[in-house]
């Protein structure tokens, strides 16, 4: 099964989005030490403006509007109307000054020149355009501002990330297809491509470097995480009961290499990629 970035799009403002809500806290935890590795990278300082691109549940925006300061302000964009919904709350109840959009990054009318700084943490391999996309960001930065983003280096280097669908794979024929290139988690896989697009929508001095980090989750959360989240949680609700009952067997299984006592424990291979608004 083929995915285009309309059908996309179309989960994250639907189910997609409200399992990612529901799963916010398990999410952020799992991903803090990307979020940290961007706050050490930010070129931002107390009273700037950031945008966050891709924000979903506002954990990157709250952090780094923390960081800003009260003079500071950090907006957080995504397509995900339930995504944003929860940011809002989120930042209602800390008292934490962000503000979020929802809007598309790739076509928004931002304030030309508006922001000092854009950050992204895992949340810019989905555009279908991606110079047009990085095209508009850059209009939305203003001359010098910084470009800081975090996204997934191949499949092959992050075997935790695929050790679901490929154990559910004879289980599960209508598990959505993953294709280089194309929108998704691993769209910005190639470092050389990641170049090109940046160099062509306006952004210079481009610096890609690849990082490893450390991600940990509760084994005890582990059988939800697969079967809500990923291409397995996308189609496990349409199974039948003992279909179901054979893939948490399969796909528990497959990920024992990843479990120490209490905790799952893997590297998220990335790239941490830099860019001025030249």
């Amino acid at each position: 099964m083929r995915e285009t970035s309309d059908e996309q799009a179309a989960r994250w403002k639907g189910r997609g989005g409200h399992v990612w809500v529901e799963s916010q806290a398990l999410l952020d935890g799992m991903f803090r030490p990307l979020e940290e590795l961007l706050l050490e990278a930010l070129p931002a300082r107390p009273g700037d403006r950031v945008l966050d691109v891709g924000c979903g549940t506002g954990g990157l925006t709250l952090a780094v509007a923390r960081q800003l300061g009260r003079a500071g302000r950090c907006v957080g964009v995504d397509i995900s109307e339930p995504m944003i919904d929860a940011a809002r709350a989120r930042a209602e109840r800390e008292g934490t000054p962000a503000s979020f959009v929802l809007a598309d990054a790739a076509d928004h009318a931002f304030e030309p020149g508006g922001f000092d700084a854009v950050v992204s943490r895992n949340g810019v391999m989905f555009f279908g355009d991606s110079v047009q996309a990085f095209a508009n960001l850059r209009r939305a930065a203003r001359d010098g501002a910084g470009l800081r983003f975090v996204c997934w280096r191949g499949a092959e280097e992050n075997p935790y990330m695929t050790t679901a669908e490929r154990a559910a794979a004879p289980l599960l024929p209508n598990l959505p297809a993953r294709r280089p290139d194309e929108p998704g988690q691993f769209a910005f896989a190639s470092a050389e491509r990641i170049h090109r697009i940046l160099a062509e929508s306006g952004w210079t001095d481009i610096d890609i470097r690849p990082v490893d980090r450390t991600c940990t989750l509760p084994e005890s959360e582990l059988v939800g995480y697969f079967t809500r989240l990923g291409p397995v949680g996308l189609v496990f609700a349409e199974a039948d009961k003992e279909t179901q009952t054979q893939v948490i067997e399969r796909v528990r299984a497959a990920f024992e290499p990843f479990v120490h006592g209490t905790e799952v424990r893997f590297t998220a291979a990335c790239w941490l990629v830099a860019a001025q608004a030249g």
